[in-house]
């Protein structure tokens, strides 16, 4: 029988279920996590909630509490603003139904001020706070800083180098037996073996130094929400095993779970394969690098393989396999049988499998090693199809749950209107915190960033997939701002994010988005699959402008112009109503060969952004500037490029007064590049593409030195280097030539980039090595408004201050609008 026609429906009906199908996307976790509301809320709730969270005993009484069930303790001083990491964290956990204390800024020299609340009932929270302690302490040039943005007073020195492991190491003294949970940017990029900058070498997991029960990596609030509700129901933080964004430590890999050599995975020709951990004998290795194995050994100890014919947890698609020999001594211990596969692990035992990353004790003194382990990394970073990894640390095996899934779009209001009071703690009194100054009438719409820019983190912290919030929820936000903020003068200086304008972008389809293993969505080029439509934040920036009391809605986040001009309508909006005289947008480099290093589109995306800009803004009778931000001594950069960059700079009338260099922050892909020399871009191989790495001083120093071609004091050295680079040509005193033939009195004797030997907290005096990179920096701040959205912000790009001459002639200089922004680490 044939079935009965549908009415067709309307243009209006299929809009609808359009929408409807958005809302239920916007509001359902994906991957079948469990909503953050889903939670019974603890006992505490029933209390009288805190009208801030408490930092004293004294406020602990007045609000009836005997103990807290959590305590956060930060590096930063505590602001109950949801950009200030603490504030969020906190707030989320009271939501929650726990009584939650902040310990901000303690003393670390003794454990007095890690005392101050007592006990929790549940476990400490540890984090450096919104920045890497060592990006916050230290300028690019290793020289300490005189200042520190979210201190009281601007205060330098309040808190300790590596934060994280200070203050965790002071509470095990006073506390033993409380779980410590570490979290925030610090904790977040160093949760594997990383390169440290700062003592120029790869160390070993943040867990480990800090002897943390647990780490939270990424923005925490699934994670957090999951081990806070089961530690209240008694369960002990060592059986906590199988959160998503988790990381911990454990003696070996429990049963039923399939090893996947991280070699197999990356191909790397003659990259050596690393050893099985499990071998008894020294110097034992796996018997072909592109080995997959299964074990099945419990946590006290393995079980022998029997036969080929052994029952196996997992299947693989090629059944060749064939028994390895057996390592180990006859001694009690019995024999590691390792059961070798060549293939690939069914779709179906995917969950069960775990990556094989090379050791600590491999990827410390293996360059090459270490850039494919990195590489690994990044490539599962993908919450929908990213795999656990375990990296072998001495005795211990150091496991990574896959990524936590992304916030919908109704966890990330409820989330961001929390009960704030949107101001410093009250025990601050008058005093002046920078940063909280810098981002009061700031509000953030989104997280994440898929830019995937090689310097940046932010991926490996915030997560490719942009987390938004509801138009009505910003729109909430302005109106209280607006109501109750002290000193508000109808101006929001900021909507945005990590980046201005990734509001509402997304992949077409999630099942695309979730198979999808590509590091950028928008270099080489945008990706076809992305939605670039900026319709919803054009809609946003109009509502939001049209509110009552609201004379002006700037917008301080860096702005993506590769994907600003897939949408000329949002360049029209920026430039007629969100632009204060100058924009500020980053080109990063000028030649292919450092572009093609940061994953940076070219120059011609710049041209066509300004052409739209620059019509635009005649269009609304406003005379506006674009701001080109670069940066120095990037791995990929010549003498040439910069060349080629400073004569740039000077036929456009472009004269930076601070300059800012590529800083080798924890965990980002160009990090791995300025440590081995390679490309893991790439697939990794000893005979792979190799990355040329500006690291001698004199070469750094020189790379900055371009940058500021109009400084007297460069000038001897830029001379020297355009001899020797056959340009004397560019020598002499014509429009035409980049350095005069003379050299001003009293000039000429302090270089760019020149610096002393630095002293850090736990350590002592270490000369400046000659082969050791004096991180100079670029003008440039791809975010202005101040810190990082949840726990700990964006990954570290630091910015140095030791070059302001007070005014900037169309430069990338901070101070326009005569405040300087505190620093946001990328």
């Amino acid at each position: 029988m044939r079935a009965p026609e549908q009415p067709a429906r309307s243009a209006k009906s299929k809009a609808l279920t359009v929408a409807q199908a958005k809302a239920t996307q916007d509001d359902t976790p994906a991957g079948g996590a469990r909503p953050l509301s889903g939670y019974r809320r603890h006992w505490a709730h029933k209390l009288t909630p805190a009208p801030v969270l408490p930092m004293s005993r004294a406020e602990m009484d007045l609000l009836g509490w005997d103990a807290c069930d959590v305590i956060l303790v930060t590096g930063d001083a505590y602001v109950d603003h949801p950009s200030f990491g603490m504030a969020i964290v906190g707030r989320f956990l009271e939501s929650h139904g726990f009584r939650v204390g902040i310990i901000a800024q303690p003393d670390w020299q003794d454990t007095a001020d890690f005392e101050v609340l007592g006990r929790p009932t549940l476990f400490f929270g540890v984090t450096a706070g919104n920045m890497d302690s060592m990006v916050n302490r230290y300028t690019s040039d290793r020289k300490v800083r005189r200042d520190d943005a979210y201190t009281p007073h601007g205060e330098g020195g309040r808190r300790p180098d590596r934060s994280v492991i200070v203050y965790a190491q002071r509470l095990r003294e006073a506390f033993k037996d409380v779980p410590l949970v570490l979290g925030g940017i610090e904790a977040s990029l160093r949760r594997v073996a990383h390169f440290d900058y700062w003592q120029e070498k790869v160390r070993r997991s943040v867990l480990l130094d800090a002897r943390g029960d647990l780490l939270l990596y990424g923005n925490a609030e699934r994670a957090l929400a999951e081990v806070a509700h089961r530690l209240a129901a008694g369960e002990p933080i060592t059986q906590i095993s199988d959160v998503r964004g988790t990381a911990f430590l454990r003696d070996r890999v429990p049963d039923g779970w399939i090893e996947v050599d991280s070699t197999h995975l990356d191909m790397p020709g003659r990259v050596d394969p690393h050893p099985d951990p499990y071998a008894m004998e020294p110097g034992a290795t796996l018997p072909s690098e592109n080995s997959l194995w299964e074990r099945s050994p419990d946590r006290d100890g393995p079980t022998q393989s029997s036969s080929r014919e052994q029952s196996l947890p997992g299947q693989v698609q090629n059944r060749d396999l064939e028994i390895a020999p057996t390592v180990g001594d006859s001694g009690d211990e019995p024999p590691v049988q390792v059961v070798r596969f060549v293939g690939d692990v069914k779709a179906a035992d995917r969950a069960r499998s775990v990556i094989r990353m090379p050791s600590y004790e491999q990827v410390r003194h293996d360059p090459v090693l270490y850039a494919h382990a990195s590489r690994i990394l990044h490539t599962e970073s993908n919450p929908g199809n990213a795999r656990a990894l375990v990296q072998r640390h001495g005795d211990k095996e150091l496991w990574l749950n896959a990524p936590p899934i992304p916030l919908t779009t109704r966890e990330m209001d409820g989330l961001y209107e929390l009960p704030y009071t949107r101001r410093p703690h009250p025990r601050y009194g008058d005093a002046r915190i920078p940063a909280y100054e810098m981002i009061r009438f700031s509000i953030a719409i989104q997280r994440g960033c898929f830019g995937g820019c090689t310097f940046c983190s932010i991926t490996e912290h915030e997560g490719r997939i942009i987390q938004n919030r509801s138009e009505e929820s910003v729109l909430r936000e302005i109106e209280t701002i607006r109501d109750t903020v002290p000193g508000f003068t109808g101006v929001i200086s900021d909507l945005g994010g990590p980046t201005a304008n990734m509001y509402r972008l997304a992949c077409k389809s999630r099942e695309i988005e979730a198979a999808c293993r590509r590091p950028s969505c928008v270099y080489p080029g945008v990706c076809p699959n992305l939605n670039t439509d900026h319709t919803p934040l054009i809609r946003l920036y109009r509502k939001a402008r049209e509110l009552p009391g609201i004379k002006k809605v700037l917008i301080a986040s860096g702005v993506r112009y590769d994907l600003a001009i897939e949408s000329p309508e949002y360049v029209r909006e920026l430039a007629a109503h969100h632009t204060g005289g100058y924009l500020k947008i980053a080109p990063e480099a000028l030649s292919e060969g450092p572009l093609s290093k940061m994953m940076k589109p070219g120059m011609g995306t710049y041209y066509r952004f300004k052409e739209l800009f620059d019509r635009y803004s005649k269009e609304a009778g406003k005379e506006q500037y674009l701001i080109p931000y670069f940066i120095a001594a990037h791995p990929g950069t010549t003498d040439e490029d910069m060349l080629e960059l400073a004569l740039w700079l000077k036929d456009n009338g472009f004269r930076a007064d601070q300059v800012q260099a590529f800083l080798p922050s924890p965990m980002a892909t160009a990090t791995a590049m300025y440590h081995s020399g390679t490309n893991p871009l790439r697939k990794v191989r000893r005979d792979g593409e190799q990355v040329v790495v500006p690291k001698g001083l004199k070469q750094r120093r020189l790379h900055k030195a371009f940058l500021r071609y109009h400084d007297a004091d460069n000038w001897p050295l830029l001379r020297d280097a355009l001899r020797r680079m056959g340009r004397a040509d560019l020598i002499g005193n014509g429009k035409r030539h980049l350095v005069p033939s003379y050299q001003p009195k009293g000039t000429g004797g302090r270089p760019e980039g020149q610096r002393r030997p630095f002293r850090t907290q736990h350590a002592r005096a270490e000369a400046a090595d000659t082969d050791a990179p004096p991180v100079g920096a670029i003008s440039r701040s791809r975010k202005n408004t101040a810190t990082g959205r949840h726990i700990a912000g964006d990954a570290s790009r630091s910015g140095d201050r030791s070059h302001r001459t007070g005014k900037a002639s169309r430069s990338g200089d901070r101070s326009y609008g005569g405040k300087r922004k505190p620093r946001r680490q990328r």
